[in-house]
């Protein structure tokens, strides 16, 4: 690109949008290198800040910012549609775009990144995924020099400031999640989080960068932390372990199994010690090993700053265009694993015997039985861990547990990282 500064468009005024104006308003020295035109947003009147400079025009007309021939167009709006339209007509333009959408490019990563890659132009997208902390270039750059072939990481910040301050404080998941929801951790509809779904949209980036793979955002199951418990935390103490929400993606083959889901960690595994709304990341490689990456997941300002960051990497000379293709992938069938069963039965005689009749009939062992004292008969909960076992083989057991009468509550079944896992 030439020495002018570059003429930026930043679509969208909320939280991040207006944490990116700021830095790009307080740091004067970047104003050689990024010139700040145009915020686009719906009902743009009510978002005029009076700190913003006066020669940036404010619009509601997408055509009159793509008309000023944007060298960048910041796309911070959120969701899938219309931000589709509006990244694909600035690439069409001619103009780069950097975004924080993990929601579009899990949907349509793959065809941006090959028009922007027709066109000439780049697509940059390291605030899409953890916030902060630079994941997509260490990941691209840093490792570029290793065979990949897993990532795991804690890529929601809401769920582990849930997670982990139940686990510290012993409280309720429903005040937990109100104090998360007034300190602006947690939307009002916090459904997208709880349930995994924004998790598993930063899983699918995640595999795009590191495999070149593209994995449909249906395939990736997902389960809710809706259903823990305090009674969860104890046990999982007793086993020397905290629960976090966990986005896992391993080769397998030729294929890939994903999920996103709560899980137990050793207490003192990085998985474990990770507090607060900060996101924890690890990638594995044939050659250099693990390689971790962690910081503040969340928020306006951390996510601005790696919008800007990305700014500023296209202020620099131009390097010789390579296009970025992720290729369809495949998912498979996770490898066997050791599971933590909590049940909360209507208590009678020979309901072990019946779980521990129901396990062996699909050929899974039970590792221990760990029950606490003080509970209702009616309401009584206890877990059982059991030896690695195929998911397919837990779920028909579960399936023919769960017809039976005396459950107080569904039973819960999460994966346990432990032996040598993060």
């Amino acid at each position: 690109m030439s020495q002018r500064s570059l003429k930026v468009a930043l679509l969208g005024f909320g939280t991040v949008g207006a944490s990116v104006a700021r830095i790009l308003v307080e740091r004067p020295e970047l104003a050689g290198r990024l010139q700040l035109t145009h915020v686009f947003n719906r009902d743009v009147a009510r978002k005029h800040a009076s700190w913003m400079p006066e020669s940036v025009i404010w619009t509601d007309d997408y055509a009159q910012v793509l008309a000023s021939a944007p060298d960048i167009v910041i796309e911070v709006v959120g969701g899938v549609n219309p931000a589709r339209e509006w990244v694909s007509r600035a690439i069409e333009r001619g103009s780069s775009v950097v975004t924080a959408n993990k929601m579009l490019l899990a949907a349509h990563g793959p065809e941006l990144l090959r028009a922007a890659a027709v066109r000439g132009v780049e697509l940059r997208f390291e605030a899409a995924v953890a916030g902060g902390v630079p994941l997509i270039h260490g990941v691209r750059e840093g490792l570029a020099g290793d065979r990949l072939i897993g990532v795991a990481g804690i890529l929601n910040g809401t769920c582990n400031y849930i997670l982990s301050r139940m686990s510290a404080t012993q409280e309720a998941m429903e005040t937990v999640l109100a104090d998360a929801q007034r300190l602006g951790y947690a939307e009002a509809d916090p459904t997208a989080d709880v349930d995994g779904h924004d998790a598993a949209a930063k899983l699918v980036v995640l595999v795009g960068v590191a495999f070149r793979r593209h994995l449909q955002l249906a395939d990736v199951p997902r389960r809710t932390i809706r259903s823990l418990t305090i009674a969860d935390f104890q046990y999982a103490n007793r086993l020397g372990c905290t629960i976090r929400q966990v986005s896992r993606a391993q080769i397998v083959d030729d294929s890939f199994h994903a999920w996103v889901g709560p899980v137990l960690v050793p207490q003192g595994s990085s998985f474990g010690r990770n507090e607060g709304a900060n996101n924890f990341v690890s990638i594995y490689g044939t050659y250099g090993g693990e390689t971790s990456f962690s910081g503040a997941g969340a928020g306006g300002l951390a996510t601005a700053v790696a919008v800007v960051s990305d700014l500023l990497s296209l202020t620099a000379e131009r390097r010789r265009h390579e296009v970025e293709e992720w290729l369809p992938g495949t998912p498979a069938e996770p490898p066997p694993m050791p599971y933590y069963l909590r049940f909360v039965v209507r208590d009678k005689p020979g309901i072990l015997a019946f779980i521990a009749a129901a396990l062996a009939r699909q050929g899974i062992n039970l590792d221990a039985l760990l029950q606490e004292p003080g509970y209702p008969k009616d309401q009584l909960p206890f877990v059982i861990t059991l030896e690695p076992c195929a998911e397919a083989q837990l779920h028909a057991a579960l399936g023919e547990i769960g017809n039976t009468e005396w459950h107080a509550s569904p039973p819960l079944a999460l994966p346990m990282l432990v032996g040598g896992n993060p």
